[in-house]
């Protein structure tokens, strides 16, 4: 395993550079899903030739329903489904014959069949390891399960006992398990010793081999830029094991649960459902679970881009009993504290704010106290005059300027959905009849001041909507979109490049 320190000091500057929006769910492979694979590294060399520094990525998380990356199972574990089968023939602990044959049609995540499918190998997996591995990769396994005590033993046995009720919600469990009961907790882990060693085992494969992913990106000047969503699922381990740092009543139910208000976009507002935190608890224990927390995604990626950053300021808190988010109220949360804590712990930490939607100057003082840079979205700059936010010329180089994001229309299903006056819009902006999008997006980011420009590759691709990732508020048909083999062109990534060097972002 890889050293799991996080680097004291890590300069805040984001050197001049350029990069793209992929989730390793959305490589190409053969097994229904993308992987940590040859395709991964295969991607990393066509950023390198393209000119580019940086891969961002959505959270790694190991999903649950509607298989969103920001709806996990847990805040620190890792999502087996991107564990790549051909390495484990490799090392042995599966044969060549379990893959043999299985090919699932490209350009879709099939999460249905590789949840199961891959449940099954690397079940095997398990077992094989687990009875004939050899002293070293037994000592790396001990060594991380060690190393990640904090979480991985509540995690393994929260996704055993879940898998042994049925897939229930941990507050449905028998009382003494849901309340972690010290007799309960020696009981089911006695006899879900199996389930448990399993679910340890795909954490560390997962690890191992995003770590050697990593190794290799950094060898070749590539950056990655992680997530951390604010918040976390209310099924989770993290809930589970420490309810004393959540809005929860005495069944285990949420009191308070996170969203944000009524806007432009919606009458009712948005209601997520996930528990808000007790954050005097966490202040009263020096905010330990997110120096953990903090500390392990640094480990895993050497940017980390935190969403929902206002939530830091203050939170719109919605009385778990609404049905939607009018009735709630914002509750101030000490973010300041938070962060000092952070930095005399780890040192300064690289983080990249979501500041998108309705941002307060309060939210805005706490971003700019910690030289924390923000988000520009191309897609939000026209149509509203020359003060606009998101327009290139009123930028600060302290930014990230994309032209849209996975919870945007590809841009050229953007282009498509735009009212005539915005359309003459953007085509002033531009100097262009506009034929030429996304690429005049792109050009415009490079051209920018903005430290760091990052595209989604179906930008990149001139995809339209059908290679939309998410679609904000519908629960399924999401994040299942994959790019095909061979896209990855010469033409591309020499497109690519040239324009990095024009604008003095490649190298």
């Amino acid at each position: 395993m890889v050293a799991l320190a996080v680097q004291k000091g890590f300069p805040m500057h984001i050197k001049r550079s350029s990069g793209i929006l992929l989730h390793p769910t959305s490589l190409p492979g053969p097994f229904g899903i993308g992987s940590l694979g040859d395709e991964a590294y295969r991607f990393i060399d066509f950023m390198v030739r393209a000119g580019q520094s940086v891969w961002q990525i959505l959270p790694l998380g190991p999903t649950g329903y509607g298989d969103s990356p920001y709806s996990a199972f847990s805040a620190f574990a890792g999502n087996p489904l991107m564990i790549c089968l051909e390495r484990l023939v490799e090392e042995e602990v599966l044969d060549p014959a379990d893959i043999e044959g299985v090919a699932m049609s490209e350009g879709k995540a099939h999460f249905g069949f590789v949840h199961s499918f891959k449940e099954r190998l690397l079940r095997k997996a398990a077992h094989r390891f687990r009875t004939a591995a050899s002293p070293e990769r037994r000592g790396a396994f001990e060594e991380f399960c060690r190393q990640q005590a904090h979480w991985v033993n509540d995690y393994a046995i929260f996704r055993a006992l879940r898998h042994h009720f049925d897939g229930q919600s941990w507050n449905r469990w028998p009382e003494d398990i849901r309340r972690r009961e010290e007799q309960a907790l020696r009981s089911w882990g006695q006899q879900l010793a199996e389930s448990i060693f399993f679910h340890k085992f795909a954490q560390f494969v997962f690890f191992d081999q995003w770590f050697a992913l990593k190794a290799y990106a950094n060898s070749r000047d590539i950056k990655i830029l992680g997530d951390i969503p604010i918040f976390v699922a209310f099924d989770s381990a993290d809930v589970w094991a420490s309810p004393h740092l959540f809005h929860l009543d005495d069944e285990g139910l949420p009191l308070m649960v996170a969203g944000v208000p009524p806007d432009y976009f919606s009458a009712t507002g948005q209601r997520w459902g996930n528990p808000l935190y007790r954050w005097e608890r966490l202040a009263q224990e020096n905010f330990s679970w997110w120096v953990s927390r903090f500390r392990w995604n640094l480990a895993q990626a050497d940017l980390v881009r935190i969403d929902h950053f206002r939530g830091f300021e203050s939170c719109w808190a919605i009385p778990a009993t609404e049905k939607t988010a009018i009735n709630g109220h914002w509750r101030p949360v000490p973010g300041e504290r938070l962060f000092r804590t952070l930095i005399d712990e780890l040192g300064e930490v690289p983080v990249i704010a979501e500041d998108l939607g309705v941002i307060t100057p309060e939210v805005e003082a706490l971003r700019d106290r910690f030289g924390f840079p923000g988000m520009k979205i191309l897609q939000f700059a026209f149509g509203s005059g020359p003060d606009n936010p998101y327009l290139p010329h009123n930028y600060a180089r302290n930014c990230i300027v994309y032209t849209g994001t996975h919870d945007n229309d590809t841009t050229p299903g953007w282009w498509q959905a735009l009212r005539k006056e915005e359309r003459h819009a953007v085509r002033a902006y531009l100097g262009t009849d506009g034929k030429n999008l996304p690429w005049g997006l792109i050009r415009l980011a490079m051209a920018s001041i903005a430290d760091l420009c990052v595209f989604p590759l179906q930008d990149v691709l001139a995809l339209d909507n059908d290679a939309r990732m998410n679609t904000p508020g519908r629960a399924t048909e999401n994040w299942s979109w994959r790019f095909l083999p061979g896209t990855l062109t010469e033409e591309l990534h020499q497109r690519l490049a040239g324009m990095s060097h024009i604008y003095g972002r490649s190298g």
